[in-house]
Order: C-alpha cells, then structure tokens, then sequence
C-alpha cells in the first residue's frame, strides 16, 4: 500500500453547499480509482500567503489516502488541474519511516 497526502484549496466565491459539493467528487475521483480515503480534514477558509488566480483567501482540505496503485492519485491531479474550482493542489507521497 502506498500512503499519499493531498492539500487542495478551493474557490473562496463558491457556497457553503458548492464547496462540500467540489470535496465530495474530489473524494469520489479518488474512490472511484481504487484508492482509500483514510483521513479527510476541513481546515476551511484560510488567507494565502500570496494570491493564486486573483483569489487571497481560499478553502483548505487535505486528505489522506492509500493506494496500491497510482491511478487515483494521477486521475485526481488530472481532474484537479482541469477544475475552474480548484485553485492549488499538492500530492505528496507518505513514506514509512523504519525503527
């Protein structure tokens, strides 16, 4: 099993209900592929340190997933770079660390 991290911000100008509505087919990419959301946190709307597309303020969700594969984790990047709701993603691999 591979241990994947993903942080997207998204919109600030969508709804309450749109941005649960954006996590949750974000979440259903990633299931739908194969993989395993372990972990879903909602830090919700956070200023950014600088502006991404003309927004300063966006919403925070980081997931944690396993994966045997990396379909998912493609497949997600992939829909995320294409989404107009999406403003930043991060996909960062989880290594286990050995005693």
């Amino acid at each position: 099993m591979k241990n994947y991290e993903i942080m997207f911000i998204v919109r600030p100008t969508l709804g309450e209900d749109e941005i649960k509505t954006v996590s949750k087919d974000f979440e259903k990419v990633l299931t739908s592929n194969g993989a395993k959301v372990t972990n879903v946190e909602e830090w919700g709307q956070r200023e950014l340190a600088y502006e991404i597309k003309d927004f300063k303020s966006g919403y925070y969700f980081v997931y944690t997933v396993e994966t045997n594969d990396d379909k998912a984790i493609k497949e997600f990047d992939r829909v995320a770079l294409i989404s107009k709701d999406i403003i930043r993603h991060l996909i960062t691999k989880i290594e286990k660390m050995e005693k």
